[in-house]
């Protein structure tokens, strides 16, 4: 069955405030297998105008996808988390995220689309920081796979 198309435009409140720690930083350094010094040397990181390490740019996912969970879990929605995939990722940032940073997410439901029985249901997550700046927004899609017919 489709998902309401009324869910469009649909905004859920801001997550508390994640905070970003160097350790953290390297870490998904390290299992990304990137090895840019500005995500682990705090000097190489000020050298190119940063106040601390900064974040490889796909970090920030696991913050805005936890807060997607709020959209996923919306019983209201009656998105079938069971049949899920990710389908899509985009950035667009206003600056890196950096150390020390406190960011929270909104989320907001950009659009809900049917194809071949497939749910697409694409989330925007606005990450500010702790004085309100923009520092990215994440475009996610999850795709919401089509039930087996017996």
């Amino acid at each position: 069955m489709a998902l309401d198309q009324s869910f469009v435009g649909r905004t859920y409140p801001a997550t508390d405030p994640y905070e970003v720690g160097r350790e953290k930083i390297r870490e998904f350094a390290e299992a990304v297998g990137d090895a840019h010094p500005a995500y682990t040397d705090p000097e190489a990181a000020k050298a190119l105008g940063h106040p601390d390490v900064i974040a490889p740019p796909t970090f920030v996912f696991a913050i805005t996808f936890r807060a997607a969970e709020r959209v996923v879990q919306d019983p209201q929605l009656g998105l079938d988390y069971s049949r899920v995939v990710h389908g899509d990722q985009k950035f667009a940032y206003s600056r890196p995220v950096r150390a020390g940073d406190r960011l929270s997410v909104t989320s907001t439901i950009e659009s809900i689309k049917s194809m071949a029985g497939n749910d697409l249901v694409s989330v925007r997550g606005d990450v500010h920081d702790e004085h309100g700046e923009h520092v990215v927004t994440a475009y996610t899609m999850l795709v919401a796979r089509a039930a087996e017919e017996a």
